[in-house]
């Protein structure tokens, strides 16, 4: 028979002798029918333990494996958050500031504000001011969400209708500059609002009075809802 069959758990009887090493040497070995069976059986029953034992190895680290990944995804959801939340409270800090500085509308924060003076009569834009109005609209692509206003004002010297002229022909200048050298997109910009000799800040029976009066008010807004408050 074939010395394959020699397997582990076999009860065998071993005829032979010693070498020199004193390992014995056999020369007959017997073994019954039954006893081999038993031992295949065992065998197979070992071997399928062994292979539930490799299967079940494998699973348990294809599933430490999907722990770790859904741990890292979680770490990396947390670092997101963190930092979500970190931007929410910068955001909200900037609006304390700033609405400690310039105050606020029913439905929007302001976060700042450039007051543009005119000549009596005057329309065009005094390029003194053309920096400040480029700052404040580097400024505002920084604001999630922002709107730029723009009102124009006038002194109440002249006639109603020619005030609100000026008013008009203010306000669209300051926006043509904050759109074509600014790089304003249109859809940022609220429209130009023209309240001629509405909402007077100075005494009109002086000139300087009447100076603050001639005016275009801009405001950069970001709308609370946006804000998320």
């Amino acid at each position: 028979m074939y010395a394959t069959l020699l397997i582990p758990g076999l009860k065998v009887q071993v005829e032979g002798t010693y070498n020199e090493q004193r390992q014995v040497i056999a020369t007959k070995v017997k073994f019954k029918k039954d006893d081999l069976e038993q031992a295949q059986a065992a065998q197979a029953a070992n071997q399928q333990t062994k292979m539930q034992a490799e299967a079940n190895k494998e699973h348990l680290e294809q599933h430490n494996e999907e722990l770790q990944a859904q741990n890292e995804a979680l770490q990396k959801q947390q670092a997101q958050l963190t930092e979500q939340q970190a931007k929410i409270a910068a955001n909200k800090a900037a609006i304390d500031a700033a609405v400690a500085r310039f105050g606020q509308l029913d439905d929007y924060y302001i976060f700042d504000e450039l007051t543009v003076y005119f000549g009596n009569g005057e329309v065009k834009v005094d390029p003194k001011y053309e920096l400040q109005l480029l700052a404040l609209a580097e400024k505002a692509k920084g604001i999630e969400g922002y709107v730029i206003e723009v009102r124009g004002y006038a002194s109440s010297a002249g006639s109603v209708s020619t005030n609100q002229k000026l008013s008009e022909q203010r306000a669209q200048n300051v926006t043509n500059i904050l759109i074509q050298k600014g790089n304003v997109p249109l859809t940022r910009m609220l429209a130009p609002g023209a309240l001629g000799e509405s909402q007077q800040v100075g005494n009109e029976k002086g000139a300087e009075g009447q100076s603050k009066n001639r005016r275009v008010v801009v405001r950069v807004l970001q709308n609370k809802a946006i804000a998320g408050t």
